[in-house]
Parts: structure tokens; sequence; C-alpha cells
């Protein structure tokens, strides 16, 4: 059956919350490590037999861990993960479906941009400005083509809404599910060009009840579902981004931790490499646009002054990194600490980045790994989209850091 595509600008606030994803920082636990680095004590070949064995008696920790490879030639796969026994229990198949249809779509975007140059796909597309106001590039306009028809086709979505899109559209041919999925196909893409890095961004939401199609007035009733869209990050129930650099990595988290996948090349898998990632508690990197420093109100140039002050750091101030792509930042930040900003300014009261599609699913992220997200005065997962392109100021990182950022906005606001 055809899809069915409705326009709506604005969203009314949701009714109810369909599940809440906790605020909770997590033990840091070291990479994934070979099943027989993990078995204490033995050596040999008699001892290697029974490593499976041997880390079966080992107590289990609070979040069930890989099942110990049986081969060095066994990969932990990201659907392994996603439908393994691990996740039963936790994660319904139909939400891993579409998680799985998201991977694919990262996949074929990996060899897009990986082969860019090479196939003339850099430079503007000549399609004119998208519904944010920017000269859509040609990797722009073929990665929202994959995701959204990737996710069309998995059959588990009811509602898909991109960054490149000016509204949401309701898929009829769902066959189950009916998830609600939003995303930036292609974010920094304005870096293509110089070979720098980019990513996807996305992030899943319940299905609504107003979301059964109704077939006397079908109209009506997809038009409600749309109207879901503009829930608040808390109500995500999954949420994750694609770095696309020297490698491609796939950070996720479904509520209960963050973890990073590594694309094999070789076999075309996505492998766990990153096992419930936990960002340092302070850091000292920050990464802003300085460009737009005297646009700035007071509050955002007194707290970057106070950064390079090495009398305030015991000698040694804070170190600049801005690459201009939130996800390569952003990936940066969760790994090495620190705080990544987009704040409003004079040009842009509320910023650039948006609620739904960037600064939500960033902030699960963050606040799953340990850290925080912020807008400066308030936390970005409790703030009700009241349109679907809606644009926020953001402030990511590290806790203290996005604590010592508060200092000076709060401050300002009292």
């Amino acid at each position: 059956m055809a899809a069915l595509t409705h326009r709506v600008g604005t969203c009314a606030p949701v009714a109810s919350q369909k599940r809440v994803a906790p605020r909770v920082a997590f033990k840091p636990v070291a990479q994934l490590n070979n099943a027989a680095g993990q078995a204490a004590g033995a050596s040999g070949a008699a001892a290697r037999s029974g490593v499976v064995s041997k880390a079966a008696a080992v107590e289990a920790p609070a979040a069930a861990a890989p099942k110990a490879r049986k081969s060095e030639y066994e990969l932990y796969t990201f659907n392994t993960w996603l439908f393994g026994e691990e996740r039963r229990g936790t994660l319904d198949t139909e939400l891993a479906t579409v998680l799985s249809s998201i991977s694919v779509a990262c996949k074929q975007i990996a060899a897009a941009v990986g082969r860019a140059g090479i196939s003339s796909l850099t430079g503007v597309a000549g399609t004119g400005e998208n519904v944010q106001g920017e000269e859509q590039k040609k990797l722009d306009v073929i990665s929202n083509d994959i995701f959204s028809l990737c996710l069309r086709n998995c059959g588990r979505t009811g509602v898909i809404a991109s960054e490149e899109e000016e509204n949401p559209i309701g898929v009829e041919e769902t066959t189950s599910g009916n998830y609600i999925v939003v995303f930036d196909p292609l974010d920094g893409s304005s870096n293509i060009d110089a070979g720098i890095s980019v990513g996807s961004i996305f992030g899943v939401y319940s299905p609504a009840e107003e979301c059964i199609v109704d077939m006397d007035d079908p109209e009506k009733t997809l038009a409600s579902c749309i109207t879901n869209v503009c829930q608040p990050g808390k109500n995500l129930l999954a949420a994750g981004y694609v770095l696309y650099s020297s490698c491609t990595i796939l950070v996720l988290t479904i509520g209960d931790g963050v973890y990073g996948f590594t694309l094999d090349p070789y076999v075309g898998e996505f492998v766990l490499t990153h096992d419930r990632i936990q960002i340092p508690e302070k850091g000292k990197i920050y990464a802003f646009n300085e460009g737009n420093y005297e646009l700035w109100d007071d509050a955002t140039r007194s707290y970057i002054d106070s950064l390079k002050k090495p009398e305030l750091w015991d000698g040694k101030p804070y170190s600049a990194r801005y690459i201009g792509s939130l996800v390569g930042d952003f990936h940066r930040t969760l790994l090495y600490g620190g705080i990544y900003g987009y704040p409003g300014d004079k040009k842009n009261a509320n910023g650039k980045l948006r609620l739904l599609y960037e600064c939500a699913p960033m902030s699960m992220i963050a606040e799953q790994a340990g850290g925080l997200g912020s807008t400066g005065t308030e936390r970005v997962m409790d703030i009700v989209p009241t349109k679907v392109h809606q644009r926020v100021p953001l402030f990511v990182g590290s806790p203290a850091e996005v604590r010592y950022l508060e200092s000076f906005t709060k401050k300002a606001q009292a």
C-alpha cells in the first residue's frame, strides 16, 4: 500500500508518557575483552579448553556481560547484542528490528561517505535550501532517502521525522510496532568536501494509542499520530548516533547504559567494542564555536573567559577543540570528558541545534553514560517540544563541567 504523507507544523503536548529513560550514572566497565583473557588464573592448552565453564562460574555483574566466545572467529555483533539472551525481557523484538534497520541504513551511508569524492557525491545537490534554511549537500539528500527507506521497509515504524523534511511522515504500510523515529541523517555535512568527520543521529519513541488507524477516518487519525512526534526526551526508548570517520562507530543506549559498536569492513558488521561507556566526571576540553563570541550573552562569555585563566586551573587552562560536527565533537567529549556547547546568541536566540533530532538524543546518551545535557537553565530531557523543528541551546558533557557552566547561566537568570 502506498505511503500516506501528512503535513503538520506544530505539535500538541503529549498527554501520557510511555516510558521514562532513567537518569542513572553507571559504573565504568572495561571495554570488551577476549573471553580467554577474562578467565581467571589458568594457562596453557588444558586451561584454555575450560575457559567457558570457568567464565560461567564467575559471579555475574549487575548487567549481563556478553557470552564467552567459543571460537576466535565468533563476533559479538550488533544484531547478536540486540536479539541475544542478554536483551530478552528488556528489549522488545519489534524495537530491536527498528534499531537493526537503522544500523543497515548507517552501513549504506558509511559506504556513500567513504566514496563521496570518487563517486562525485561532494558539493551541493542543487535542490535549494532545506526546511532549516541550509543548502542541501548531495549526501544530505542521499542519506535522508536511505534512512527513510530502511525505516519504511522494516515494517515497524508508524511515523518518521527527519531534519531534512518539513513535516513528519505517517507510514501506512507498517505491519506492527508503529514506533516513532526521529533522525538527522547526516549531521555536519558541510564538512564532507574536506573529509572531516560527519555522523547520523536518531531517537525512537513509543507508539501512542492514538496511532491506531481508524479506517473510517484515517486522515484524522494519522494526523493525530504525527502530532505525537513532539514528545520530551525523557520519553525516548532508544537514542544513538553513528560516527563516520577513520572508522565507523555506532553508539547506542536503550536506557540501561551506553554501548559502542565498530563497523568491521571485512565482514560488514558492527561489532561490540565499547561495553558500557562512562563519561569522565570532569574534563579539560571545551568545544564551542568561539567565532560567535561577540554574539553571546555576558554569562556565556564570562564562562569561556574563566576556562582560559591558568590561575583557576592549577596553571593549565582548558583546551579548545571544535570540529563543527556535533557527532564528532560529542563522541570525543563522551570518551575523554569535557563539555560541548552551542549557546543561543544575538542572531539565534535558541541556538541552531534541533531539540528532537539532536539535543534530546544526545542528552539521553550523555545521561546514560553518567553525564548531563542542559540548556544552561533546564534539563534538555524535560522539554516538551511545541514545534517539530524547535531549537534549543545545548550544553552537554561531563557532569562537573555542565554544572560549572550552569553556575554562570543560572546566576544571570536569577
